[in-house]
């Protein structure tokens, strides 16, 4: 391999469309997870191997005697992960001495991933977020804000190692003042944050803002909205479709430069309908579960990421596609029923979306069939681990 390539670093949905993107552009292209995943199964992954946690400092050092033993010097590593982006992060002067590194340095991604931070410099940068309470204590005494709430930790990735939950949802202070107790028995309450929960009047959906930036300068960007998703109103999509909201980018715009972003990142948001405006939900600085969507609406964030981190000339394209919608098949079938149950969509609502439109599939695609037919045959083991 003499040619520098990419190490895709979690090979699930994501990692599987960073994989058929540049492999096909003639890239080389590793893959690691902790366990079995569907990008080692493309036919662009030269090579795969198990890694050790992406939460552990064990996994640079492995990154780092792999490279050593396979001559994978100069290669990008391109994560697909929260945990594995802090630990490269936390990790980025050691890598940088063996690899191309464009994770963000810490001081950037804590700003990130503190949920407490992030707010912060939202609300400086004229970003609106929801309303938010700081508990002390169980007690929540003089709780100001109004019900239902959601209760996250500062620190996401600690607070679902904790807990085994993102977010707790509270439709009264008893409830509240129970979960709270409950969170205070393996998480600090003190790092955990309450929140206003934006209401659902059935069209305001995640606008997820997307973009390549430099030294917080956006030199290009995607928008998509999920249309479905598991588990409903608080999950991964399964249904996305490609759109803009200019709104959405005037906010971004501001937040990334205060945050000095570089590289590739997503920006949910979501509309509340209470006020008409769109309040920042979070930020992951990585590629996320439905890039496959904006690489086919002439988005392609992995081969940004490449050329980037290698001195090439960047193709930064100034527009996209949108109508354009992306469908994970083995997913979306069981959670729309379950959105038809809950009375969210109905079964023609379901139908039309299906025929309606280009199609972008999660899974399959021409030429490279066996990702989707693993996931097909391993759908339980795969949605287990992840």
């Amino acid at each position: 391999m003499n040619k520098p390539g990419v190490i895709v670093i979690e090979g699930h949905v994501q990692g599987l469309s960073n994989t058929r993107s540049l492999g096909r552009s003639g890239v080389p292209v590793v893959v690691v997870d902790t366990g079995r995943c569907v990008a080692r199964r493309s036919r662009y992954c030269r090579d795969f191997y198990r890694c050790p946690g992406y939460d552990s400092d064990d996994l640079a050092d492995f990154l780092i005697r792999l490279g050593e033993v396979k001559g994978l010097e100069g290669w990008l590593l391109l994560p697909s992960n929260d945990h594995a982006v802090l630990t490269i992060s936390r990790n980025k002067s050691r890598l940088e001495r063996f690899y191309r590194v464009i994770t963000p340095e810490m001081a950037v991604v804590e700003n990130i991933y503190d949920k407490a931070r992030l707010l912060g410099a939202a609300e400086a940068a004229g970003v609106p977020v929801p309303a938010t309470y700081y508990p002390k204590d169980a007690g929540c005494s003089n709780f100001p804000l109004a019900f239902p709430v959601l209760t996250r930790g500062r620190f996401g990735v600690n607070f679902y190692k904790a807990t085994g939950r993102k977010a707790f949802l509270a439709g009264d202070i008893r409830e509240l003042r129970g979960q709270l107790e409950h969170i205070a028995a393996s998480y600090p309450i003190q790092d955990a944050l309450v929140q206003e929960l934006i209401p659902d009047d059935g069209t305001n959906r995640t606008i997820s803002f997307t973009a390549f930036c430099e030294q917080g300068e956006i030199r290009a960007f995607w928008m998509g909205e999920k249309v479905r998703e598991h588990p409903v109103r608080f999950g991964t999509a399964t249904f996305a479709r490609s759109v803009y909201v200019n709104e959405c980018r005037d906010l971004a715009v501001p937040l990334l430069k205060a945050l000095d972003y570089n590289g590739v990142c997503e920006v949910e948001f979501l509309k509340d309908p209470g006020d008409g405006r769109y309040k920042l939900i979070e930020i992951n600085a990585r590629t996320w579960l439905w890039v496959g969507l904006a690489r086919a609406c002439g988005v392609d964030f992995a081969k940004m990421a490449y050329a980037h981190a290698n001195g090439m000339d960047v193709q930064y394209p100034q527009n996209y596609e949108t109508g354009v919608c992306w469908i994970n098949p083995l997913t979306d079938v069981a959670y729309a029923l379950h959105a038809m149950l809950k009375g969210r969509i109905t079964a023609g609502q379901y139908l039309r979306s299906l025929f309606n439109g280009r199609k972008v599939d999660a899974l399959f695609e021409r030429g490279d069939w066996k990702p989707g037919l693993a996931y097909m045959l391993n759908i339980f083991s795969y949605l287990g681990q992840r």
